[in-house]
């Protein structure tokens, strides 16, 4: 694998516009006074549902036959390993979010589990890091620096592809993108093995939780309103809520589905 260090001052300072922005972009949404406390606010629901309605397709037609005949022709074990080397390739977004959100022990914790999974771990296909007793990495984006920085997530989102977001988590999603070291240090083609490893690893969550996201997505009354509740539940769980609040969905599922194991969104990476 071969890396070549390119941080020009000219890309870090797209990268800072591209912060400054997406702090700006996310700020300039919020509900009004009116907006009741705790329910979702989701002025865009004509649009996101249509979306919905576009991803839901997606899902049916490619996603979900794609990961059923990946789980099947990938041994555990392989598939395993991909998606520990796809989340080790995370690790140093994670890291510069660490350093923006002020989490200096974050950052340097996770630094040196990238360092031992990339070199003893071979990329990180093996986790010796977790054997060494070290640290879970922090699994944080530049959303959640946003939340720590004060912006308001703004309005729920339906992305396509992507699935569920907000306004503040969908801004951050593109500075992530501009900010990543990888996408200066690696050279072509090896910078198109993130993205592969990303894919793979999103066809083997699909696969594994595939029951769980049909009941979302094709047994729900509303699949669009269930997404959208264990989205933003997940989402704010995870932050610890916008200013102190809990979100309470008012479109509860009427047959009281439960799922074993839900994750933030049907459609992520």
């Amino acid at each position: 694998m071969t890396y070549h260090l390119t941080l020009s001052p000219s890309r870090l300072l797209r990268a800072l516009l591209a912060c400054l922005l997406a702090a700006g972009l996310a700020a300039c949404s919020a509900p009004g006074p009116d907006h009741p406390p705790g329910t979702p606010w989701d002025p865009h629901e004509e649009r996101n549902r249509k979306i919905h309605k576009f991803n839901k397709g997606l899902d049916r037609n490619v996603l979900r036959p794609v990961s059923r005949g990946y789980s099947a022709f990938m041994p555990d074990d392989i598939e395993t390993a991909v998606s520990r080397f796809s989340f080790n390739l995370s690790i140093p977004q994670a890291v510069v979010n660490n350093i923006l959100q002020g989490n200096m022990r974050g950052a340097t914790e996770d630094t040196y589990r990238f360092v031992v999974n990339t070199t003893i771990g071979l990329g990180g296909f093996f986790d010796p890091a977790t054997e060494l007793g070290m640290p879970e990495a922090t699994d944080t984006d530049f959303g959640e620096t946003l939340h720590v920085w004060g912006v308001p997530e703004g309005a729920y989102v339906e992305t396509p592809v992507f699935g569920p977001s907000t306004e503040r988590d969908y801004a951050g999603r593109w500075v992530d993108l501009l900010t990543n070291p990888l996408r200066y240090v690696l050279e072509s083609p090896e910078s198109y093995i993130p993205p592969a490893a990303r894919l793979s690893s999103t066809l083997s969550q699909r696969g594994r939780y595939g029951d769980s996201i049909d009941a979302i997505l094709y047994d729900s009354a509303d699949s669009y309103a269930q997404s959208r509740s264990l989205y933003l539940q997940n989402r704010r769980f995870k932050l610890g809520g916008p200013d102190g609040e809990t979100y309470v969905d008012p479109y509860e599922d009427p047959y009281g589905a439960t799922y074993e194991d839900p994750y933030d969104d049907p459609y992520a990476e």
